[in-house]
């Protein structure tokens, strides 16, 4: 198989990307749209393309990081004739549906698309640690898995339906944002009474830790339809999230967070289910309120 890629997009993920590649003796060729951020790249041996044409037309495995499914049609243009038969490789970050259409877009011009949602910042690009999702023909992650793999860690191939794995990097960055939004709401009520981000890290980081015996007790029932409140209700996470919100507010802090927590619970318990486990949360998130 050819140890040759072309990198299109050089943000901070695109930079990490092509770096990972050289550090594993591949031949990496290059293109951004501003040719400067090429430039360390290309002293450690990176040959920055002309235009995307020419990136395109250097090697059949394509990654595209860019910051959405939208700039890659920008990046693109003029450069349609290029595309067939090559593999591009869509790291950037979207919905399912313009997964989908980009596919069929790169099917019509003659080359294949795989959907990839990575699960790791750069830094961490390259280490084998890091798990990224693909969807998309079977042959070409096949084909290409072992390059993959040089930036992208462990690879979790989902099927033929390019979608799928922008969809499951949604479902994480479902999880992912609004528990750092979390934490950093806990870090603005801590420094109200004088405690350091540092000195809250540990304790946030068990807490984190411990999510992971809820998440395993949670989902079977969950699956099972299984809502009873023998471990815990909905009454009794709105009591607490109650007290959430007046501790942030008694401390000046805003709570507009917590309040949108709370808001939840109180949805359930205003459909009846205050007596049921808080996990019946996921039935009446099912629907928009």
């Amino acid at each position: 198989m050819s140890h040759s890629v072309t990198v299109i997009g050089l943000g901070p993920m695109g930079q990490a990307m092509a770096g990972a590649y050289l550090d594993r003796g591949y031949e990496v060729t290059v293109w951004n749209r501003t040719p400067s951020r090429a430039a360390a790249l290309v002293e450690r041996g990176a040959r920055l393309a002309a235009t995307p044409e020419e990136a395109l037309r250097a090697n059949d495995l394509v990654v595209l990081s860019l910051i959405d499914y939208d700039a890659m049609y920008t990046a693109l243009q003029g450069a349609e004739a290029a595309v067939a038969g090559r593999v591009l490789v869509n790291l950037s970050s979207d919905v399912p549906e313009k997964a989908r259409a980009a596919a069929r877009w790169v099917t019509d011009l003659g080359g294949t698309h795989l959907t990839g949602g990575v699960l790791s910042p750069p830094p961490t690009i390259g280490s084998p640690d890091m798990s990224t999702f693909y969807s998309g023909p079977r042959e070409a992650y096949d084909t290409h898995r072992e390059a993959l793999e040089v930036i992208t860690g462990q690879t979790d191939y989902r099927g033929e339906d390019p979608g799928t794995a922008a969809l499951m990097y949604q479902l994480n960055m479902v999880v992912f944002w609004p528990a750092m939004l979390a934490y950093w709401q806990a870090v603005a009520l801590a420094g109200a009474h004088g405690i350091s981000a540092a000195e809250l890290a540990p304790y946030v980081a068990g807490n984190h830790e411990g999510m992971r015996q809820f998440i395993d007790f949670y989902a079977p029932r969950i699956d099972a339809g299984n809502h009873e409140g023998d471990v815990d209700r909905i009454s009794m996470g709105m009591a607490s999230m109650e007290h959430v919100v007046h501790t942030n507010a008694d401390a000046g802090v805003d709570t507009a967070f917590p309040q949108a927590v709370l808001d939840a619970f109180r949805r359930g318990a205003d459909a009846g289910h205050g007596a049921d486990s808080f996990s019946k949360l996921v039935d009446l998130l099912r629907k928009p309120a």
